[in-house]
């Protein structure tokens, strides 16, 4: 029987085993009773980045946005859709790099927005400026399949 697969909740950052053949089917956290995927981004920052990076038994995509950005504010929605697409394997989260300018600074962020795919803890990729949920998405399945 296949290892379970650690997924953090998106609410309380417990760390939830999963058995992969149920990965499919979202589940809910142990602990809070809340869903471990809704189809949605979740808001990363201090209190939650390095458990989701580092902790987690999927790749997580990161936003690094800001407010002021208006071509970052013009791809949410369709980072929001992408969600919808590869949950529950890719966690994906955004950033806001203005209130959280150490962990934009940790990884180097220059210009905005900027995604960055990491698995296991690790940058396995980064794309720089605006894309549709389309490309987001075969984008990040390419890198996953690679």
């Amino acid at each position: 029987m296949p290892d379970p697969v650690l997924i953090i909740c998106p609410r309380c950052t417990t760390t939830n085993r999963v058995p992969q053949e149920r990965l499919g089917a979202g589940g809910k956290c142990g602990r809070c009773g809340g869903p471990l995927f809704d189809a949605h981004a979740i808001a990363l920052g201090a209190l939650n980045f390095d458990a989701h990076l580092s902790k987690s038994g999927i790749p997580l995509l990161v936003d690094f946005w800001a407010t002021w950005c208006g071509p970052c504010r013009q791809m949410a929605p369709a980072f929001e859709a992408a969600a919808s697409q590869l949950e529950p394997y890719v966690r994906l989260g955004k950033l806001d790099t203005e209130a959280e300018q150490a962990i934009a600074s940790r990884f180097g962020i220059r210009s905005i927005p900027t995604m960055i795919l990491f698995r296991g803890g690790k940058e396995v990729a980064r794309q720089s400026g605006a894309m549709p949920a389309g490309a987001i998405v075969n984008w990040v399945r390419q890198l996953l399949t690679a």
